[in-house]
């Protein structure tokens, strides 16, 4: 068996930490090559200190010198890199066959197209990405052969119950509609009065996943569930029309495909994302993934609901966005970063954040999405629009 070596972009996230514990389950099959990581250099550090990766990568120099320094106090070998351009080195490395993409949000979006045109398997855990740039980057996926595997549990699901080949589109594969299961976050059934007192800390307790501050806050939102929208559009090329979201409060069923003759197919099993991550890492074969099984008899029931949009209106304004095409939907993802951000520094109300986005996107017309830099532009504009609404106060 060769040994392949893996680049995990966000490895102190909660993706990267679990991409490493299934890489600790199988030394055998793989090795963690680069290790990219923002600004946690004491997780990052001990990372290095047991998986002894040939790079790692941090943001800027003063935190590469710092984790430099304690390597080779340590007598490690790793080499130390910084900046954005060395994420994309790691991501395209020659010596690399895997790329975990697992930082959150737009910063993730260069070296996952350096991956893409190095022609890697991807490993695909950050959706923003596929909306900011969804057209851009599966054509650079199909021009260089790189091979795609969606990671969040959703996707993942999804892709485990088409079938084999959907090259012809899933129409032609008899496919009706893709259901995208959702838990409804911890809010599900508060009021409007009781929505507008919800807390950084409340947003942030999800009650199935572990997850980081920015993708809670989304899931309570209902905001991450619509960036799955976008994402499951440009992953299976299908219509908005034929994405259903569905409240699912035990996650225990991540996803389901509905074909032509009424059959309904199904991915569950439990709450945990080393599942679709040693899915992913070692496709098409099936691995350990740490997780036990699941037991149906304590599960006892499964509950579904229709999502309520004037209660979750972010859900509402991807759909939206993605009907709008161009550069709608990286404006949505700007918008929402920003409002995020300002939610949990405490400067934004929660249910702010839906007033915010919608303002940014009536200030800035959407364009065409005909170069990645007609999508920076578009991205850097709307953060703009968005941090000026935040200081005048005209989203609260």
């Amino acid at each position: 068996m060769i040994r392949q070596n893996v680049t995990i972009l966000g490895a102190t996230g909660s993706i990267g930490v679990s991409t490493l514990d299934v890489i600790r389950r199988h030394p055998e099959r793989f090795h963690a090559f680069a290790l990219c990581a923002h600004s946690q250099v004491d997780k990052l550090f001990e990372q290095v200190c047991e998986f002894a990766p040939k790079f790692a990568v941090v943001r800027d120099a003063a935190l590469a010198d710092e984790l430099g320094r304690r390597c080779r106090d340590a007598g490690l070998a790793t080499k130390v890199r910084h900046g954005v351009e060395a994420l994309s080195e790691m991501a395209a490395h020659p010596e690399v066959d895997i790329v975990m993409a697992a930082i959150v949000g737009a910063a993730g979006l260069e070296p996952t197209l350096a991956a893409a045109r190095a022609g890697k398997k991807i490993l695909l855990a950050n959706k923003e990405v596929l909306v900011m740039a969804g057209e851009l980057f599966m054509q650079t996926v199909r021009e260089h052969d790189a091979l795609l595997l969606p990671v969040d549990s959703e996707h993942n699901a999804i892709f485990q119950s088409l079938p084999s080949d959907i090259s012809r589109g899933i129409a032609a594969c008899g496919v009706r509609r893709i259901l995208l299961t959702a838990s409804g976050g911890p809010f599900r059934t508060l009021s409007p009065v009781e929505l507008n007192e919800v807390t950084p800390e409340a947003a942030c307790a999800h009650p199935n996943w572990v997850m980081g501050q920015k993708i809670s806050v989304d899931s309570a939102t209902m905001m991450n569930k619509g960036l799955e929208v976008i994402e499951a559009h440009w992953l299976f090329d299908c219509s908005p029309e034929q994405i259903q979201v569905v409240i699912h409060p035990q996650s225990v069923i991540h996803s389901l495909v509905e074909y032509a003759d009424g059959s309904v197919l199904a991915q569950l099993g439990n709450p945990d994302m080393r599942t679709p991550i040693a899915y992913a890492l070692a496709y098409p074969e099936r691995i350990d993934a740490g997780v036990p099984s699941l037991d149906l008899f304590a599960l006892a029931r499964l509950d579904f609901e229709a999502p309520d949009l004037d209660r979750f209106p972010c859900l509402q304004l991807a759909y939206a966005a993605l009907r709008a095409g161009g550069t709608a939907p990286a404006i949505l993802n700007a918008a929402n970063e920003v409002a995020v951000a300002a939610f949990l520094d405490r400067r934004l109300p929660f249910l702010g954040i839906p007033r915010l986005i919608e303002s940014t996107l009536a200030a800035l017309p959407a364009g065409p999405e005909s170069s990645l830099a007609d999508v920076l532009v578009a991205d850097a504009e709307a953060r703009r629009i968005a941090e000026r609404l935040v200081r005048e106060g005209g989203a609260k």
